[in-house]
């Protein structure tokens, strides 16, 4: 278990004052013992001489030992006065007579002549020992003195020696050592009070910063370290306050920059790829997930070529991190036939996960089929201009050549002259006209009109051309539709559009119906948000082929260019209804009608 760093200072604390209280009891006890075990050995030298006065008298009374009983009857009445135990040892060691032992039991009484005290008396004349005594079990401080010399009274010498017991220096010890443990256990008692409480108020700022910093690594940046002291640990708060306040403020910033960021890159309409220097996909954008279809999860992390196998992008890829220099190309997704325009930066990342290279994605497709458009519109209009042109020059040279002094050469060549150039007339007002519509020059009116008369005045003007190919001309217009908001000239020029290539295109006898009814936005093609009105025109021509129906609304595009103009028309008729009809909020569009023939569609709002 890990132990926190405020019961680490309280225990390390504890520790050292357990450790100083017990070297201090035992140097207050080794010191008393010390000093009263000199205060005994001093009481104690005192006595023995003052014994060994009384007893030399004794010895030297008599050329011969006293008897036992009286020495022992001697030696009890001194240490009754003395107070401590009083032994006398001849030089080999026998005791003649000791206080502590009784008379029938001296003679069992071991030899001293080993006792360090005795050793010690043998040979410098005196000798002191504490041990306990193998007698009476007390632990006793003994004084051993020579009491007669050799020769004197005896056939050797006599040791004096004095026993006195610590009984009373022991009691004090103990009493020493239970008023210390007293005094020593209430100090650590109070020391363990006052440790807990210091390492409190020292550590609770330190544990106020570690929960600030954890609520910090949370996302909480609105922490904030309350701290009155003024010592380091208020100084050191006061810094991770202000480092608080300069981190919140830089990722304030970085979140900010960062969210500028994904918003610019969400709602590129480009797509961004970022690599690193080994080419793994470090971020992608939403674009560049829809141009290839991949996601974000998919992509990040990987080896690009993994993740776009495109042999193009992967050789342009590969020589921007290998020469470190910009590149840009051009590329063609299978099978969409999107046509994408790179361009490759460096930005210079040396390490795994840094942006080595960058790389946009502009969608060129539209770009690229408006290019075709152009070129295609100014390939047809060369081409239906020349025409024309070239048929009027080449009359004009044969009046020239002599046609013209040919009166019937001359009229039959200037009509077809007056033809062409009503022709070339026709093809520059259609120009013309879409150009107006195109550029928003044509402010069609908002006036409230009835399907039904757009489709009665456009039958009744176009029903002539019907009648010269012998074609029925249908009219099914619902009772219940709706008023519209548009221009009706506009919608009958529509209209009228509509069936005369129906007529054109459908052979002698066949049948053209024109549709009108009311249709929910929700049912059918994408319409507008409201309730609309459906107009279509059906016939039982050649129909168009389906790979021809989403061309035929361009300029000059022709199904059958040789049958086109053999039927006459500019080729910009079916470009104008769409513009027309897009700028009333319609959509309009060609689907096959069965069994044969086409069916046009317009879809009007109501």
């Amino acid at each position: 278990m890990t132990l926190s760093i405020r019961w680490k200072v309280a225990l390390a604390t504890l520790f050292a004052l357990l450790c100083g209280f017990a070297v201090a009891g035992v140097l207050a006890a080794r010191s008393l013992e010390e000093q009263e075990l000199a205060q005994s050995g001093q009481a104690l030298e005192v006595t023995a001489g003052l014994i060994a006065f009384d007893l030399r008298p004794l010895l030297a009374a008599s050329p011969s030992l006293p008897p036992t009983t009286e020495l022992q009857t001697t030696v009890r009445e001194l240490s009754r006065r003395a107070l401590a135990r009083v032994t006398l040892v001849d030089a080999a060691g026998l005791v003649l007579a000791d206080s502590a032992v009784p008379d029938r039991d001296l003679a069992s009484v071991e030899n001293h002549r080993t006792r360090p005290e005795i050793q010690q008396a043998v040979a410098t004349g005196s000798g002191t020992d504490l041990r306990a005594s193998q007698t009476t079990g007390e632990r006793t401080l003994y004084r051993a003195i020579r009491l007669t010399e050799s020769g004197h009274t005896a056939s050797s010498p006599i040791y004096l020696r004095l026993g006195l017991p610590m009984t009373r220096l022991d009691e004090e010890l103990a009493i020493l050592k239970r008023n210390l443990t007293l005094a020593f256990g209430s100090a650590f008692l109070i020391a363990v009070g006052l440790s807990i409480w210091l390492t409190k108020s020292l550590t609770k700022p330190i544990l106020d910063m570690a929960a600030a910093a954890r609520q910090l690594a949370s996302g909480d940046r609105t922490v904030h370290i309350r701290t009155s002291s003024r010592d380091e640990v208020g100084l050191l708060a006061d810094t991770l306050n202000r480092m608080t306040d300069e981190l919140k403020s830089k990722i304030d910033e970085l979140s900010e920059d960062r969210s500028q960021l994904l918003a610019m890159l969400t709602s590129m309409v480009e797509g961004v790829m970022v690599l690193d220097y080994r080419g793994y996909v470090l971020q992608v954008n939403p674009a560049l997930e829809r141009m290839f279809g991949v996601t974000r999860a998919e992509a990040r992390g990987r080896q690009f070529a993994e993740v776009f196998g495109h042999p193009e992008l992967n050789i342009l890829v590969s020589t921007v991190l290998e020469t470190r220099t910009g590149q840009e190309d051009e590329i063609t997704l299978a099978p969409s036939g999107r046509c994408l325009h790179i361009e490759a930066s460096v930005a210079g990342g040396q390490q795994a996960n840094e942006a080595c290279a960058v790389l946009v994605f502009h969608d060129i497709t539209e770009l690229r089929r408006l290019e075709k458009i152009r070129k295609d519109f100014v390939a047809n209009v060369s081409h239906e201009l020349r025409t024309p042109l070239t048929s009027i020059k080449g009359y004009v040279e044969a009046l020239l050549d002599g046609g013209k002094d040919d009166p019937d050469t001359s009229v039959r060549f200037l009509d077809i002259i007056l033809k062409q150039s009503d022709r070339l007339n026709l093809i520059l007002e259609d120009l013309l006209q879409l150009s107006k519509i195109e550029s928003g020059q044509v402010q069609f009116k908002r006036e409230p009109l009835h399907i039904g008369s757009v489709v009665e005045r456009t039958l009744a003007m176009i029903k002539p051309l019907a009648d010269k190919k012998h074609h029925r001309l249908n009219s099914q217009v619902a009772a219940d539709l709706p008023l519209i908001t548009g221009d009706q000239e506009r919608l009958v020029q529509v209209l009228a559009n509509l069936v005369d290539n129906a007529i054109k295109y459908t052979p002698e006898g066949g049948e053209i119906t024109v549709t009108a009814h009311r249709i929910p936005a929700a049912t059918g093609r994408p319409g507008p948000p409201s309730d609309g009105i459906e107009l279509s025109v059906a016939d039982s021509g050649i129909g168009i082929p389906e790979q021809d129906r989403p061309r035929v609304f361009e300029r000059f595009y022709r199904v059958d260019k040789a049958r086109s103009r053999e039927l006459g028309g500019t080729g910009l008729g079916l470009a104008i209804v769409k513009h027309i009809v897009e700028g009333h909020g319609g959509q309009v569009w060609v689907e096959a009608n069965r069994p044969t023939g086409s069916r046009f569609v317009v879809r009007l709002p109501a």
